[in-house]
């Protein structure tokens, strides 16, 4: 009798050793892949940062002389009075 308990209390113990080893382990992945979603975010907040900047500039800059006339040469084929110009029709 002392022999089978014995026994089955080591394995017990073997098996809850276990259990916490394979949920130690699936915790760890999970925090991997977390770590690295996280980076992955932040990355992509550095990105759009740039990207805001670079709006804000150009807000800034919507109401300058010089945008209004890239503007209206580009968008709109606007030129000042008396100025050629010339268009390559290409090959």
């Amino acid at each position: 009798m002392k022999k089978n308990k014995k026994i089955l209390r080591n394995l017990l113990i073997i098996a809850i050793i276990i259990y916490i080893a394979f949920v130690f382990i699936n915790q760890q992945e999970t925090l991997n892949e977390y770590s690295k979603d996280t980076e992955e975010l932040n990355q992509q907040i550095a990105s759009e940062e740039v990207t805001n900047q670079e709006l804000n500039q150009q807000k800034d800059n919507v109401n300058s002389l010089k945008f209004i006339e890239e503007m209206a040469r580009e968008k709109l084929d606007m030129y000042h009075p008396n100025e050629r110009v010339y268009r390559d029709q290409g090959m």
